[in-house]
Order: C-alpha cells, then sequence, then structure tokens
C-alpha cells in the first residue's frame, strides 16, 4: 500500500524547557492502528489489535512478534506500550519528536533505530521508529502506509525470514525502506532528463526554478542517506547481543545500498548544477546571436545612411542632383556597398554555425 501525497503535516510538539521524557502529544489525535504479525512457534498469526494489552499474551508464545504502530500522537497509547515492552522515557520522548535523523541507541537490552522512510509523490520524508528486543520488533510511523508491504508477504509465505530471529526482521524494513529512494531517485533522473531537452530545445523562465526546486529536493535526501550510512556502519560496529553475526551480514548489503544511493544523488546534483551552467549558457548564446544579427543590421545600414546624408545636402554644386540617372544612381551606390557587406560577413562566416564561424575567422 501507497502513501497518498501529503500536505504540511501537524507534527506535536514538545513546550521549551519540559523534563526529559515528556510525550509530544497532540490532544486531538485518535488511537492509532495497531497491526501485529507473529510468528515462529504454531506458525503466523496476524491481526489488528484495539487493546495493547493484547500483546502481552502473544509475546511468550511466539519466536517473533512484529507490532506496527500508526501514528504518534496517542500518548495513552505511546505509554501503553512503553510499559508492555519495558521502554526508555527517553526513547519514547524521540518516537513523538517527528524531527529524528536517522541513528541508532541502545537502552537496557533493547536497539532503538530511526529510519526516515520516502514518501511517494513528495521530497517529506517520514521518521519510522523501530526497537528491537529479544522477541520482538516494535514499530512507530506516523502515518498509515508504507513501503514494508514486501516484508509482510515475506512473512505470510513463509521462508527464511520466518526461521530467522527479530534482528533479521530489522534487516529486512530497514532493506526495504532504504530502497524504497531508488525509485524516487529514478525520478529525479527522468526530470533532470526533461530539463536537459526543455534547456537545449526551448529553454524558458520556468528552467531555473525547476532546477532550483530539484536541488533543493536532493539537497533533503542528501541529508537523510549520509545519516543512514552513519546508521548502518554504528549497527556493523554495534557490540550487541540482539544482531547476530549473520544479520551484520546483510546490514553490510544495507549499507551498500546506501553508498549507491550517495554515489547517484550526488551524480545528480553534479548534473542539475551542470544544466544550471548549461542554461545560462544558453542564454548568453542566444543573446550573442541576437546581438550579432542587430550588429550586421547597424553596421549595414551606417555607410547607407552617409551616403543617403551626403545626397541629401542641399548644395547647389551637386550635379548628381540635377541628373536624370541621379537617383538611381544613389540607389544602387546603396545597393551595391549593402550588398558588398553582406559578401563580406557571410565570407568571414557571421552568417554559418559555430563551427563556419571558427573556420572562417581562421582563414
Amino acid at each position: 500500500m501507497g502513501k497518498a501525497t501529503k500536505g504540511k503535516r501537524r507534527r506535536p510538539r514538545v513546550t521549551p524547557g519540559m523534563p526529559p521524557g515528556t510525550l509530544a502529544a497532540d490532544p486531538s489525535a485518535p488511537r492509532p492502528p495497531i497491526h501485529v504479525l507473529a510468528y515462529g512457534g504454531d506458525g503466523v498469526i496476524e491481526q489488528e489489535i484495539d487493546d495493547v494489552e493484547k500483546i502481552r499474551a502473544l509475546l511468550p508464545g511466539h519466536a517473533v512478534v512484529w507490532v506496527n504502530v500508526d501514528g504518534v500522537g496517542h500518548a495513552p497509547t505511546l505509554e501503553a506500550l512503553g510499559d508492555i515492552f519495558g521502554l526508555h522515557p527517553l526513547a519514547l520522548e524521540d518516537v513523538g519528536h517527528l524531527t529524528q535523523r536517522p541513528k541508532v541507541e541502545e537502552y537496557e537490552q533493547k536497539l532503538f533505530i530511526v529510519a526516515r522512510m520516502p514518501n511517494p509523490g513528495s521530497v517529506e520524508t517520514e521518521q519510522v521508529s523501530l526497537f528491537l528486543g529479544r522477541n520482538y520488533v516494535l514499530t512507530f510511523q506516523e502515518d498509515p502506509g508504507d513501503c514494508l508491504d514486501p516484508v509482510r508477504n515475506r512473512i505470510r509465505k513463509g521462508g527464511r525470514i520466518c526461521t530467522s530471529g527479530p534482528d533479521y526482521l530489522v534487516y529486512a524494513l530497514l532493506d526495504a525502506i532504504v530502497d524504497a529512494y531508488f525509485p524516487v531517485l529514478d525520478r529525479y533522473t527522468d526530470e533532470l532528463e526533461r530539463l536537459e531537452h526543455d534547456i537545449l530545445s526551448r529553454p524558458d523562465a520556468a528552467v531555473p526554478h525547476r532546477l532550483h526546486a530539484v536541488k533543493s529536493d536532493l539537497e533533503a535526501f542528501r541529508r537523510v542517506l549520509w545519516a543512514f550510512r552513519d546508521l548502518f556502519t554504528a549497527l556493523g560496529r554495534e557490540e550487541s547481543e540482539l544482531i547476530s553475526p549473520n544479520t551484520k551480514l546483510f546490514l553490510r548489503d544495507c549499507f551498500d545500498h546506501t553508498l549507491r544511493l550517495i554515489d547517484l544523488l550526488e551524480s545528480l546534483r553534479e548534473n542539475s548544477t551542470g544544466l544550471l551552467e548549461l542554461y545560462l549558457s544558453s542564454l548568453s548564446h542566444k543573446l550573442n546571436e541576437t546581438m550579432r544579427v542587430l550588429t550586421v543590421i547597424a553596421t549595414i545600414f551606417i555607410p547607407l545612411s552617409v551616403i543617403a546624408g551626403i545626397y541629401g545636402m542641399n548644395f547647389d554644386h551637386m550635379p548628381e542632383l540635377h541628373r536624370v540617372w541621379g537617383y538611381p544612381f544613389a540607389l544602387g551606390l546603396m545597393l551595391a556597398v549593402a550588398l558588398g557587406m553582406l559578401a563580406y560577413f557571410r565570407r568571414r562566416g557571421w552568417f554559418g554555425s559555430s563551427r563556419d564561424q571558427g573556420q572562417g575567422q581562421g582563414s
């Protein structure tokens, strides 16, 4: 299930000066949907939970219990889950603060991981908070809908993920989040190709605004992806019993995907800068072409104006003024001068392509 494009979200905030561990509650927030996937032992159990206390009965009978909460503004739900899973108040506080960068922290035999998930059709990213325990994974999302359906489908079908521990589930979730950035950056690749086509064919005033928007979006993604790199570096070095050596090998694959995304992102940023330079160069070339045409016209008419000025003087001793052929002679002289200058300019390559101009000037 994909996320619809959202506008500016109202994020719950804590009043400055409040004690550490204070939850950022939204008074208007409804009770969030809670989805549970439990597997191992008696197979796979999937259900929506309307009472968080029901989770207590699921924890002892399954190897892995994945609890996903779609919403972080309902403080009573956060407090109840914090009591069931023994979550540290500082970690719960970070769950409600939706401006966290990707990071990993350890709290009393639990790992707290923050990731940022892309929203299709929007430059905004959504905070996903994960808690890894002995036999559970607890995730908090800002809103319903995510890119994690492939992981859910793998659990429903069974296979490797169902025979592995909760640390492997965390890897699968992080891998799905990181891979969701590839189609996002592919869309920016297509947009830059369209911009390049527009610049080369019909550059207009909207091009720099579109380029600025792309560069701004890429800069936002750059901050997130570099934080992801630090996150996976920390997970790889983390000496925790909650992450097995085998899972660390898979986390290295996530690290590799992140590096590929960073390389692609840096390439896109360089392309956007190059396109801006190409746009300015195109404008300069277009202005030079216009100035050249105006210069040619002005240069041709200068001698014609001189001739017209001479024969426009009212002196008595100007024999040509009293001859029958005087007027055609003046017009013919003007035409000859104009044609001669046009021939000279053409020979110099002023009317050819840039390559022809270079050859003409070289000769």
